[in-house]
């Protein structure tokens, strides 16, 4: 797998009217507030009638964790394996703490974790932004039952929305009560990226664009 790394500089010139929250997202591809459920990756506040800025950072090294949930909140998470599309892992706890064996190869176009553990366990995959640093979850998975496992097409498929409704690492259980006011496939975009968040005071919409098309 080639790694790859896309930077997102959000920039607000000071046309907005009131203080506005912008939270990111990504979504998975099947599953969604079924057994798969995103979590709120980043969260941002621009002050009205102020220019401000936002800076944050995608890498494509993936990693399953077993979290730990406080109030519906990932917290930390206590143990992790990176891994690459088309490899699987098992979670187990033997006699020590729970640990993810080496990832070997899987199923082509997916990443597999097994329950291995003899009872109930959460998951949750994300991506490690630095060598031997915990992965920042992105999707959370409850339930699973020992003997199962967890498979997962992943696209970073950034989603954003206005909306102070929602905590940094908290985990989405349902619909967001707002539309998305962008969408987009991270791996189309060049490394780094500015975008232009604005409201129209006429019409009082929001916007997201890439700066230069705006």
């Amino acid at each position: 797998m080639t790694e790859f790394s896309r930077t997102l500089n959000i920039i607000n010139r000071g046309d907005l009217p009131d203080d506005t929250t912008l939270m990111l997202s990504f979504q998975p591809i099947e599953g969604l507030y079924k057994e798969t459920y995103p979590v709120c990756w980043r969260v941002g506040t621009f002050a009205a009638d102020a220019p401000g800025a936002m800076v944050v950072t995608y890498k494509n090294q993936l990693a399953y964790s077993r979290p730990q949930v406080i109030n519906g909140n990932i917290v930390a998470v206590s143990t992790w394996v990176n891994l690459n599309v088309g490899q699987k892992t098992t979670l187990t706890k033997e006699s020590g703490p729970y640990k993810f064996s080496p990832p070997t190869s899987g199923e082509k176009n997916y990443l597999i974790a097994e329950n291995d553990t003899g009872s109930i366990q959460e998951m949750a995959i994300g991506f490690t932004s630095q060598p031997g640093m915990p992965p920042s979850s992105v999707l959370y998975f409850d339930k699973i039952g020992t003997g199962s496992n967890v498979t997962t097409q992943f696209t970073p498929v950034l989603t954003a929305y206005v909306t102070s409704q929602y905590q940094q690492t908290q985990i989405l259980k349902g619909a967001i009560q707002t539309p998305a006011i962008w969408k987009q496939d991270l791996a189309e975009l060049s490394e780094s990226t500015t975008l232009i968040f604005s409201r129209d005071r006429a019409t009082g919409r929001y916007t997201l664009e890439i700066a230069g098309s705006v």
